[in-house]
């Protein structure tokens, strides 16, 4: 039974997906997507009251964990950020604390400081160009129909999918994106993910299953992938790979919100193009931290911070806390606990 009414929500996922839209920023998922039925107001979890998102696209991310809207971010936006990202690879500006990341199937070859070699950009706080993403008034705009009105950023990133080598190192796997941070609640946590270029199965887009931001925290750990893993690119450990999932076939300028329990990954890029994306997480000011000592993210917590007292001297006694104290930032309304 909860295989047919998975198979059955699936089918209707992805039927919206597949929908074309007239309207710039009216999202695929429509109010079929779900039953209405089954939706009152006071049972909202996952959204707050706003007058951004339609009754239909509350219900969708309520039922699924994510919502795509297009042609949220433009052109000349994701050029500049293209532009820097760019700048960034040829060391013609300074890094300001970012973490540079390669492909571990180039990461022992000589660096030659290029786009070509560098796979990802976290953490971009400091660079006034990228940041501009976490700004745009038609990001937040959604973003607070999440968190509320006072908006921290704590995580960003620019990803350069390079083409696979063969080994299939450039996918991701399937995880949650809370297994990387310490405060909670979770439903006051979301992710703007855009789309720099058309992206698709074919270079890596992002998959998703619906609905599973419902669920809990899983244990995470690095797969035993024959060619390699990227670091810091922990999966779930035992998930039902027949899980009925939806790929997010994007075009430039697209966007996707979604909950930081929803099991998603990435394909391998088996283009011969790099595949470019720009991502925030933003979360409620008035979350609150927590020790995550003693459960599923504990590893975590201790591989980051051996990379980061290896490379940057970071102190060993710290916490992922400390860490993220460090980095958040507010962009709207006030800072209270974060």
């Amino acid at each position: 039974m909860e295989q047919t009414r998975a198979a059955l929500r699936l089918r209707t996922v992805l039927g919206h997906l597949r929908r074309t839209s007239a309207r710039a920023y009216t999202a695929h998922p429509t109010t079929r997507a779900v039953s209405s039925t089954s939706f009152h107001p006071p049972q909202f979890q996952y959204t707050l009251d706003n007058d951004v998102l339609s009754l239909e696209q509350r219900k969708f991310y309520e039922e699924n964990g994510f919502l795509v809207i297009k042609n949220l971010v433009s052109d000349d936006d994701i050029t500049r950020f293209r532009n820097q990202f760019q700048r960034i690879c040829k060391e013609k500006v300074k890094h300001q604390g970012m973490m540079i990341m390669r492909d571990v199937s180039t990461e022992k070859s000589k660096f030659i400081p290029s786009e070509e070699l560098i796979a990802k950009v976290q953490n971009f706080h400091q660079d006034e160009e990228l940041f501009r993403y976490c700004t745009l008034p038609e990001i937040l705009k959604y973003v607070e129909c999440f968190t509320g009105p006072n908006i921290m950023v704590v995580h960003t990133m620019m990803i350069n999918k390079p083409p696979d080598s063969g080994k299939k190192t450039t996918r991701h796997p399937f995880h949650q994106d809370l297994h990387y941070f310490p405060f909670r609640p979770s439903n006051r946590i979301v992710a703007a993910w855009t789309a720099m270029e058309q992206i698709n199965r074919n270079n890596g887009c992002l998959s998703v299953l619906p609905g599973t931001h419902k669920g809990c925290l899983k244990p995470h750990s690095y797969p035993q992938w024959e060619g390699g893993v990227n670091i810091m690119y922990y999966g779930i450990q035992g998930y039902d790979e027949n899980s009925p999932r939806v790929h997010l076939e994007m075009e430039k300028g697209d966007t996707v919100f979604f909950h930081p329990l929803l099991i998603h990954g990435s394909g391998w890029n088996k283009s011969q193009g790099y595949r470019k994306a720009i991502s925030c997480h933003f979360a409620s000011a008035d979350c609150h931290y927590i020790d995550v000592k003693g459960t599923s993210q504990e590893s975590f917590e201790k591989d980051i911070l051996e990379t980061l007292h290896k490379v940057y001297g970071f102190p060993e006694d710290a916490s992922l806390k400390d860490i993220y104290r460090l980095n958040v930032q507010l962009v709207k309304g006030e800072r209270t606990n974060l």
